[in-house]
């Protein structure tokens, strides 16, 4: 099943409840990018951002941690059970006790793969690890061209690993949802394609139906 989540960071920063409350009944959950300008090149939100962000909407939290230490953020966030929390294969020596931190606070863990990263890095983790984001874009910065490489990742993990849950994440709109749906991706993190247009719902359904 297709799931859509509207990436906030591409909402405007000012009216992020009011983006919630908007897009809430039409979203599947929503997607926050946590970068902190040493893993990537630029810095989003703190703890207490997420947090009022988590009290803000009853649907699904997807937070992607773009960080140096996605052990010490698993260990300061507060989220709602349920919620899931993505960390980068190439941030950590210690993927398996960053999962296993995630899923003793009752979220879901989920394993990231930038572009430069290939699919069968990841495979060695998959017996423990059910959800996979797959980056079709270099992590960062919102708005950037969709990389057709990341369909093959998916291809590749699907048959590694059939029953595994796939995300991805970057320049995601209408020309291409078709196609990442078909390739096997389920939680479509969606930016731009959302908060660029004029009318955010119309958006979302069009995707939705497009998927």
């Amino acid at each position: 099943m297709i799931k859509l989540f509207p990436s906030l960071i591409s909402s405007n920063l000012l009216c992020i409840e009011k983006s919630i409350t908007l897009l809430e009944p039409y979203c599947d959950g929503f997607h926050l990018d946590v970068m902190d300008n040493h893993f990537v090149p630029n810095l989003t939100f703190g703890a207490d951002m997420v947090h009022a962000i988590a009290r803000a909407t009853q649907k699904q939290l997807w937070v992607h941690l773009m960080v140096d230490n996605p052990m010490q953020w698993c260990q300061d966030l507060q989220l709602p059970e349920g919620s899931m929390l993505s960390f980068h294969f190439e941030s950590t020596d210690e993927v398996e006790k960053v999962a296993e931190c995630i899923t003793e606070k009752k979220w879901i863990a989920s394993i990231t793969i930038s572009p430069k990263t290939s699919a069968e890095k990841i495979f060695p983790f998959l017996d423990t690890i059910n959800h996979v984001l797959v980056m079709s874009v270099e992590p960062g910065f919102s708005g950037q061209r969709f990389l057709p490489d990341a369909l093959e990742k998916v291809t590749a993990i699907r048959e590694y690993k059939p029953d595994v849950i796939i995300g991805m994440d970057g320049g995601i709109n209408l020309e291409n949802i078709a196609s990442i749906a078909a390739a096997g991706a389920q939680d479509l993190a969606i930016a731009s394609a959302i908060f660029e247009s004029d009318d955010p719902v119309a958006a979302i359904k069009e995707l939705r139906n497009k998927a």
